[in-house]
């Protein structure tokens, strides 16, 4: 509860029975008060601007439009108050934690959770404290005591050329080298930044800025 009076949630997610149930679900919640629901990250900066909720419940991904992690950014880093965001969602990769925590999400909870854990985590981030998953908090703390290797010069120009769009073939050829060469760069990448397909790995580039 804030100072004024209960946390004012804003709930975002594209699916309307999970966005259903979440309304529900906090309509019983002491404290909490639901101030709109959108089903875009568009309707959700709208809402935000209009509502001036305290936390803005996020699901990352979001079907047609900008994404939650874009979302995120754009509401924690616009003119005037911000609101906390609050990630909620079924993914739990280190690319997607990593991406929402650097747009500027207070917490990161998993739909999993139990219905106290969600509440107790919308008032945390109320107050700006950071509220993890225990999953989630255990790949954060595994990610800073070993963190990932840098790309070389190589992977950096492979990466480049991916997110142009082409292919391995196009690669090897643009970059002189072989197909298998390409491929192997390919799953060091990955592993480096911790995605598993071609449009993660962009994703994650442009978000660590490692793209010209």
């Amino acid at each position: 509860m804030t100072a004024s009076g209960p946390v004012r949630i804003l709930v975002c997610d594209d699916h309307v029975v999970v966005r259903a149930g979440l309304l529900a679900l906090l309509d019983s919640a002491p404290g909490i008060e639901v101030a709109g629901e959108a089903g875009t990250g568009e309707e959700a900066l709208a809402l935000a601007a209009k509502l001036a909720p305290d936390v803005v419940l996020m699901d990352l991904q979001l079907g047609e439009g900008i994404d939650g992690v874009e979302t995120t950014r754009r509401l924690t880093r616009g003119p005037g108050p911000s609101p906390h965001v609050l990630v909620l969602t079924t993914y739990d990769t280190d690319a997607d934690i990593t991406r929402a925590i650097e747009a500027g999400a207070t917490g990161y909870l998993l739909k999993a959770e139990r219905p106290e854990e969600l509440f107790a985590a919308i008032h945390a981030a109320a107050q700006g404290r950071t509220a993890l998953s225990p999953p989630v908090a255990s790949r954060v703390m595994a990610g800073l005591r070993n963190p990932r290797p840098s790309l070389t010069g190589r992977e950096r120009d492979i990466l480049a050329q991916l997110a142009r769009g082409l292919g391995n073939r196009e690669i090897a050829r643009a970059l002189f080298i072989s197909e298998a060469t390409v491929k192997t760069h390919l799953r060091r990448i990955y592993d480096k930044l911790g995605v598993d397909t071609r449009a993660g790995a962009v994703a994650v580039a442009k978000e660590r800025r490692l793209l010209p």
